[in-house]
């Protein structure tokens, strides 16, 4: 049996939004240790806040200040936290809702193990040392004091004392205006997900082809359209493929787009903007594939340039593809490709 393939793949881009009059005033609370809810027309107070109802789209400003103690009213147990996740030893995630709201918010419980987590338990705030204006400026909920076991109880108890109030759960939303000094109006959520690729059959072969300069696709025993990459099944048919047909190499732009934002992959660092991306058919096959064009000066790429791959010195696959200096192909031979 041969080996199966694998390679650790990453998906990350940092998620840039600005921020509407209630997020902004709920998250420069949280700097100032401060939490705070939005209330709706019927009164239900709504933490974290949004700026609509999401029963009745009505328009929510009415923001009030909610506890920093509450009660979990659901949780589960990590016992491996990841890269990033905001506690390194193992923790729960837990609903909160925290007293005055009629909401739960999505935090983490700092416990010493899952038996000492429960529905109903009472937690309060940890704060953050520093704080920015974001959702980890709750560095995480603990514990109120009175509940914890002997062993966590003493560390606990030395930071801020739980009031009598407190520990009653009688804290209750009080009107707040929203207005803080220099308000966060903007956030960067960095986005990154971490996974394991294999490949099935098809584009094994596919891949092992590549290493030999060759580009190969699988033909539909049902349609007949041969497909660059393989997936091992027809995307129009449905039908199992097996037929392995050689492309290319060389092939036709049908669409492409101007890229003048420079990549942050260290694989694209140093391709100079702007540059082309461009949709390829490749002779021979039934859907077109993508690929960086070069050679040409990015104004005189057009649809219907014929182009041919580039490898470099010890490449895998196409580093770019080049014009061939044949005549342009006519509209109607790629067509139904776009």
């Amino acid at each position: 049996m041969p080996d199966v393939l694998t390679a650790p793949l990453v998906v990350e881009f940092p998620f840039t939004r600005s921020l509407g009059p209630v997020q902004s005033a709920f998250l420069t609370g949280l700097r100032e240790r401060t939490v705070l809810g939005v209330r709706t027309g019927e009164g239900r107070v709504l933490v974290p806040p949004v700026e609509y109802d999401p029963a009745t789209a009505e328009e929510l400003r009415e923001l009030v200040e909610v506890g920093a103690t509450g009660t979990v009213t659901t949780w589960a147990w990590n016992p491996e936290p990841r890269p990033g996740q905001p506690l390194r030893r193992p923790f729960a995630w837990v609903l909160v809702r925290l007293d005055g709201a009629d909401t739960a918010l999505l935090h983490v419980l700092d416990a010493p193990g899952p038996d000492a987590v429960r529905t109903g338990l009472r937690v309060r705030v940890r704060w953050a040392a520093e704080r920015t204006g974001a959702i980890t400026d709750i560095a995480c909920f603990e514990p109120c004091p009175e509940q914890l076991p002997d062993p966590y109880e003493g560390a606990a108890a030395a930071e801020d004392g739980a009031t009598a109030a407190e520990r009653a759960g009688e804290a209750e939303a009080a009107p707040h205006s929203g207005e803080f000094a220099d308000p966060v109006t903007g956030i960067v959520a960095p986005a990154r997900l971490d996974y394991t690729y294999s490949p099935g059959r098809a584009q094994s072969r596919y891949l092992a082809a590549l290493g030999d300069r060759r580009l190969l696709g699988e033909r539909c025993p049902s349609c007949r359209k041969v497909y660059i990459p393989p997936r091992g099944a027809c995307p129009t048919c449905g039908v199992a493929t097996s037929e392995q047909v050689e492309t290319g190499p060389s092939g036709t732009v049908t669409t492409y787009c101007i890229v003048n934002i420079k990549a942050a992959h260290p694989a694209n660092l140093g391709i100079e903007v702007p540059y082309v991306y461009a949709h390829i058919a490749l002779d021979g096959a039934d859907l077109a594939l993508h690929g960086r064009i070069a050679g040409i000066p990015y104004d005189q790429v057009r649809m219907g340039l014929r182009v041919e791959p580039v490898w470099t010195d010890g490449g895998r696959y196409p580093d770019h593809y080049r014009p061939t200096g044949e005549p342009d192909a006519d509209y109607d031979t790629y067509k139904e490709l776009l």
